[in-house]
């Protein structure tokens, strides 16, 4: 009797430890950071935010130019003009001002807009490759290890290379 419950207890060992290796996920990680620098797709987009980001840049530059030209020739001329005509030159200067803060904001806001357009799609891309891997490797999870993501070890298998592989780079 005492051997039948020692023999019981093993197998009810060895069972539980069966079932609990059973039950550990696979986990693997990737740098998604370097995947997405890498991608074609994301340099072309960062090419093109920077041809729109230059253009807004020159346009302000520009009303900036514009606006110094303008405070200069209305203060060398402040002597010549009327009290009257000073005010309405100074609040023509502020709404000039104003509207250029204001062009500053709305390519601040369209800049954002396209990047989240343009970098939405190659986020998707990658993500499905990603999965896709992740699933012909078995892996239940993947971290990513970007520096500062808050992984501080990954020693299980790095899916980068077979990720750009699978996205054809």
């Amino acid at each position: 009797m005492k051997q039948f419950k020692k023999v019981a207890i093993v197998i009810v060992l060895f069972i539980a430890a069966t079932g609990f290796v059973n039950a550990q996920s696979k986990v693997a990680h990737i740098d998604v950071t370097a995947l997405l620098a890498e991608m074609p797709e994301m340099k072309a987009a960062q090419a093109e935010l920077k041809k729109l980001q230059e253009t807004y840049r020159a346009d302000i530059e520009s009303s900036m130019t514009e606006l110094k030209n303008k405070y200069t020739q209305y203060s060398n001329e402040a002597t010549a003009k009327t009290e009257e005509e000073n005010q309405k030159r100074a609040q023509e200067l502020q709404g000039f001002e104003k509207n250029i803060g204001e062009a500053q904001q709305a390519a601040q806001q369209e800049l954002a807009k396209k990047q989240g357009e343009l970098f939405e799609p190659i986020s998707k891309k990658a993500i499905a490759a990603i999965e896709k891997v992740a699933a012909a490797q078995g892996y239940d999870y993947v971290v990513d290890a970007t520096p500062g993501s808050g992984v501080i070890v990954a020693k299980g298998p790095d899916l980068l290379v077979e990720v750009k592989k699978e996205l054809g780079f």
